[in-house]
């Protein structure tokens, strides 16, 4: 990892605030290169936060060029075209970890991917260990705070 990558992980494990979607997205856009392969990312925080917003960015800084919209009613929607497939994953609707295993996940991620999954505190003990958390929060009218969980 670049020593900018680097210095800009550690901004992020500080937290940043955004003061607008564009922001958002181009922080994710910025972070999107600095993911190590076959990456599972945590997107926490409560509804209107910006998860789907920050996905946007991710898809964006990867490369792909698709209308990212939140996959609530399909549950998971893949994206590909760029330098790796983005999985985008609604948890919400899930009821249990047990429910995962029937949609056959695994079986769309073709390296090298990044899954990111919204609601995650819905199927926590799916996710990997290595998942990478990231909080979303609203600090105020038109500033939201992102920062991800240090390691």
């Amino acid at each position: 990892m670049t020593a900018t990558a680097d210095n800009f992980l550690r901004q992020l494990r500080d937290g940043v605030t955004t003061t607008s979607a564009d922001e958002t997205r181009a922080l994710a856009a910025r972070l999107a290169p600095a993911l190590p392969p076959d990456q599972t990312l945590a997107l926490h925080g409560n509804l209107g936060v910006g998860k789907t917003t920050f996905v946007q960015g991710l898809a964006r800084g990867l490369g792909i060029d698709a209308a990212i919209t939140s996959p609530t009613f399909n549950i998971f929607t893949i994206h590909r075209g760029g330098a790796r497939t983005l999985v985008h994953l609604d948890a919400y609707r899930l009821e249990n970890d047990r429910q995962i295993e029937s949609l056959m996940l695994e079986d769309f991620l073709a390296s090298p991917w990044c899954l990111a999954v919204e609601w995650p505190e819905k199927i926590a003990a799916w996710l990997p260990a290595d998942t990478w958390h990231i909080t979303l929060a609203i600090e105020s009218a038109g500033r939201h705070h992102v920062r991800l969980a240090p390691e």
